[in-house]
């Protein structure tokens, strides 16, 4: 009976011990399962921020090239502007010597003679010259019988008089051009009434 005894205290350890390993395996397999949550709680929050992060990001870059378009743009027109602004420039200064060749000419037309080969060539100069401005896109102001308009015109004296309607240009003094519809020089006029 002792060896029963024996056996059955061996068999009871035993059974204690597998049941010890039971649950301690469980408690393992609890306290893994328990460090999977963390790790994916953490890898969530963390998957969380990156893609937070990869947004502004994404944000930033579109902005930056959003900024970079409008500065070509800007550029660009601040370039042709430039442009504009130097020819410009430089046909109000060379307006100076197409006023003089057209004095030139209108004094020495009806007195000329035919054979006159400088007046000849003054008229020619004159019309290349604006043959050259009309290439370039200059465009003279029409003046002449037109309504004064403080835009395009530079009203330098005054007259009443009744054959003329109200605010009538009745005198070009000084010829008007304009550049790209940008006015180079008003037309210096006389206005009626």
């Amino acid at each position: 009976m002792e060896e029963n005894k024996d056996l059955e205290e061996v068999l009871s350890e035993e059974n204690v011990k597998k049941q010890e390993q039971a649950e301690g395996i469980e408690e393992t397999a609890q306290a893994e399962e328990a460090l999977e949550g963390e790790v994916v709680d953490e890898a969530a929050e963390k998957i969380a921020r990156l893609e937070q992060q990869a947004a502004e990001n994404f944000d930033k870059y579109q902005r930056c090239m959003a900024e970079f378009d409008n500065f070509r743009k800007r550029t660009t027109r601040e370039k042709a502007s430039l442009y504009d602004d130097g020819v410009r420039d430089t046909l109000e200064k060379l307006l100076m010597v197409v006023d003089n060749l057209e004095r030139a000419v209108a004094a020495q037309e009806g007195k000329a003679e035919e054979n006159d080969s400088f007046f000849k060539g003054v008229q020619m100069t004159l019309k290349q010259f604006q043959e050259v401005l009309h290439g370039l896109g200059v465009e003279e102001i029409k003046a002449m019988g037109e309504q004064f308009d403080p835009n395009l015109h530079a009203a330098v004296a005054h007259e009443d008089d009744e054959n003329y309607g109200e605010n009538e240009i009745i005198l070009e003094m000084l010829k008007g051009y304009k550049y790209k519809d940008k006015v180079i020089r008003h037309s210096m006029v006389k206005v009626a009434n």
